[in-house]
């Protein structure tokens, strides 16, 4: 999964540089814009598969359900099982 090292080296600078840039123009650091998309795409997961917390987490970039559970809340307001709860049974949840 990439990181915001990753993200800077492919832009040919240093870390510290690649957020400065990033930053302004974004209005966010890269850690919290790159935890958003990761989160946006557990959302998707959630609403559209049967995949287990464990598993969203670990296509997500996450690594543990502990981690996705923390900025999927701070992110989103409820944890990852009360959002899918709200999509099941909806045509996008099918």
């Amino acid at each position: 999964m990439v990181q915001v090292a990753d993200l800077a080296r492919r832009s040919g600078t240093a870390p510290r540089t690649f957020a400065r840039h990033f930053t302004q123009p974004a209005g966010t650091t890269p850690a919290h814009w790159l935890i958003r998309q990761r989160v946006a795409e557990a959302q998707r997961l959630l609403e559209t598969t049967d995949l287990a917390v464990e598993q969203v987490a670990a296509r997500t970039g996450f690594g543990t359900a502990t981690m996705l559970r923390r900025h999927f809340a701070r992110v989103v307001g409820v944890p990852p099982t009360s959002y899918r709860r709200t999509f099941a049974g909806s045509p996008a949840g099918a």
